[in-house]
C-alpha cells in the first residue's frame, strides 16, 4: 500500500517512528538497564474502599471564599484520561453547602398542574425501569474568566467547572405520565432539598424529552456533593438546572422567574438588555496537553490531547491549530461517542523547539462552529460572567513551558 505523508496511517506510523527513535528503543539503548526487583516484603492488606496511589496528587481545585457553603471545586481536566470523570474529582458547585440526607426518608412530590399529585419514595423510583446515560455537566459559570483579558492560568482554572459521568436513573416522563399532566402546562419547577431549596424551571418539552432522575453515577451511588439521593439531569443544559437533592417538581404554565434565572445565570448583554433562559450549551473544547502549567520535554514527537463537548449533541470535528490559528488539521476523536457527553480528541504532533501557539475548535452535529473570543465579544459584550465557549490558546515556549496566552 503507498501512502502518501498526509493520510492519517502515515501520520500515525511517523509519529511511532519517531517516538522509538527519541526513546532508543530501536537502537536497543533503553533496554540496558531493566525493571527493579520491587519491594521485598508485603503490601498492604485489602481495604474496604481502593484509594488512589500516593503517587497520584491529582485533585479538584477550591474556590477561595468567605462562605465555604457558597462555593465550588473545579475538575483537574489537565491530569484526565478518556471521558469519565472520577466521582472524586467531579466539580462542585453548592449555594447553601452538602446536606446530609437519609435515602429511606427522602421523598419527591410531584403536584401543579397534573390529574393526580404524586409522592414517590426512593424506593419506588428504584422499581422503575431505568436507564444509564454517559453526559456532561457543565456550569454556566465556567470559564467565566475568559471573558477577561487574561483568562485561566490552566485548564483547571480556566474549564474545570465542566465533568462528564455514567448517569443511571428514571427517566423523568415516566413519573410525570403517572402523575398525568394537564394540557395547558408547559413548563416545571424543580427543587432542591438543600438550605437554600435551589430552584429552577425546566420548559416541559425538554423534561419529556430525555430528562434523568438520576440515583448513581459511575457505578455507585450519587455522592452526596453531587446530589444524594436523587438529582434532576437534564442533558446538555447548563449545570445549574440539574438540580440536586430533588424534592419537588411544580407544573405551571410557565417559568416560575426565580432568582437564579433572573438575578443569576442571565447574560446582561451590552445594549442593556439580558438573555434569560439561555439554557442549551454551545460546542466547546480545551486542549488538555499540552496546557498551561504543563511542559514539554523537549522538541520531538508528542501528543495533544483534549475534550471537546456540545449540549447540542454529538461532538462531529475537533480541529487543532500549533501555529495560533493560521492552520488547522483535524484530531482524532475518540470512540464511541456519545451525545451530550466529553469527546477525546488526540493529533500527533512534531514539535521543532521554537514557540507556538495550540488551539482547538469543536463543531458539533446542528453544525455549530465554536466561536473565537473575538466573535463572542462582538455579539454579546463583556458585562456576562456565564455560557463563555470560545477557543482557548496555550502558548509553549522554547524551554517547553505552557502557558496561558495574554490576549
Amino acid at each position: 500500500m503507498n501512502l502518501d505523508d498526509s493520510s492519517p496511517l502515515s501520520s500515525r506510523r511517523r509519529f511511532l517512528r519517531w517516538s522509538a527513535i527519541a526513546s532508543g528503543a530501536l537502537g536497543g539503548a533503553a533496554c540496558e538497564s531493566g525493571p527493579s526487583d520491587g519491594p521485598s516484603s508485603l503490601g498492604a492488606p485489602i481495604r474496604a474502599r481502593g484509594e488512589p496511589s500516593p503517587f497520584e496528587k491529582s485533585a479538584r481545585r477550591l474556590s477561595a471564599s468567605k462562605t465555604p457553603a457558597q462555593a465550588s471545586s473545579r475538575t483537574p481536566l489537565g491530569d484526565s484520561y478518556g471521558i469519565l470523570t472520577p466521582a472524586s474529582l467531579h466539580f462542585e458547585r453548592h449555594h447553601s453547602g452538602v446536606p446530609n440526607i437519609d435515602p429511606a426518608e427522602h421523598r419527591l412530590l410531584i403536584h401543579g398542574m397534573v390529574e393526580r399529585p404524586l409522592i414517590f419514595t426512593m424506593g419506588e423510583i428504584k422499581s422503575l425501569p431505568s436507564t444509564t446515560r454517559t453526559l456532561f455537566l457543565e456550569c454556566s459559570g465556567n470559564s467565566g474568566g475568559e471573558w477577561s483579558k487574561a483568562g485561566g492560568p490552566n485548564s483547571q482554572t480556566s474549564h474545570g467547572l465542566a465533568s462528564c459521568s455514567e448517569w443511571t436513573g428514571v427517566p423523568l416522563r415516566l413519573l410525570l405520565d403517572e402523575a398525568g399532566v394537564q394540557a395547558d402546562a408547559s413548563w416545571l419547577l424543580a427543587e432542591g432539598a438543600d438550605p437554600c431549596r435551589m430552584q429552577r424551571s425546566l420548559p416541559l418539552e425538554k423534561a419529556m424529552d430525555d430528562c434523568l432522575l438520576a440515583y448513581a453515577q459511575n457505578g455507585e451511588a450519587i455522592r452526596p456533593e453531587q446530589g444524594y439521593p436523587l438529582r434532576l439531569i437534564a442533558p446538555g443544559y447548563e449545570g445549574n438546572v440539574c438540580v440536586k437533592w430533588l424534592r419537588r417538581i411544580k407544573l405551571a404554565t410557565g417559568p416560575h422567574m426565580v432568582r437564579d434565572e433572573t438575578s443569576k445565570y442571565s447574560d446582561l448583554m451590552a445594549d442593556g438588555k439580558a438573555r434569560l433562559f439561555t439554557l442549551v450549551l454551545d460546542a466547546k473544547s480545551v486542549i488538555t496537553f499540552p496546557s498551561g502549567g504543563q511542559s514539554l520535554s523537549g522538541a520531538g514527537s508528542h501528543e495533544v490531547t483534549g475534550l471537546a463537548w456540545s449540549g447540542r449533541g454529538l461532538i462531529d470535528r475537533v480541529e487543532v491549530s500549533t501555529d495560533g490559528g493560521a492552520s488547522w488539521q483535524d484530531a482524532d476523536l475518540q470512540e464511541p461517542r456519545f451525545p451530550k457527553a466529553f469527546t477525546r480528541f488526540r493529533m500527533p504532533w512534531r514539535w521543532d523547539g521554537s514557540e507556538a501557539v495550540l488551539l482547538s475548535r469543536a463543531t458539533d452535529s446542528s453544525g455549530y462552529v465554536q466561536p473565537a473570543r473575538e466573535e463572542l465579544i462582538a455579539a454579546r459584550g463583556k458585562n456576562s460572567i456565564y455560557h463563555y465557549n470560545g477557543i482557548k490558546p496555550w502558548r509553549v515556549a522554547p524551554d517547553g513551558s505552557v502557558t496561558n496566552v495574554e490576549i
